[in-house]
């Protein structure tokens, strides 16, 4: 059985991680979770993208998730959005792809142009 010091630990850790979910009214990032997103590997790019935040301790990033947005081919797909700006849509995103998109795009402000989804095709 845990002490009531190791509960209050843990909570204060589960508490740090789910401020990631929260929207802040600042940048966020939404992962594509439908069937042919999961199929392709969503699950593991939002996993990726929430170890990343964490580790770079980015918590005014908010973090998401949605179904498909009807372009199945481009899974598993990020979308990024900023307060004012138009949003980046990010197709055939990889746990690695997931960490350069953070970096690149959200730290340091400049989109991964090779990367993103061409909506006027």
């Amino acid at each position: 059985m845990r002490s009531l010091e190791e509960l209050k630990k843990i909570k204060a850790k589960v508490e740090k991680e789910m401020a990631i979910r929260e929207d802040t009214g600042k940048a966020a990032l939404t992962v594509h979770m439908g069937t042919c997103g999961i199929a392709n590997g969503a699950r593991t790019v939002l996993n990726a993208a929430l170890s990343e935040l964490q580790e770079r301790q980015l918590a005014d990033i908010h973090v998401t998730q949605t179904g498909c947005p009807g372009l199945c081919h481009l899974e598993p797909l990020v979308t990024v959005t900023e307060p004012g700006k138009n949003p980046f849509i990010y197709g055939k995103v990889t746990s690695e792809k997931i960490k350069k998109i953070i970096v690149q795009h959200l730290v340091n402000g400049q989109p991964i142009t090779e990367w993103l989804v061409n909506l006027e095709k």
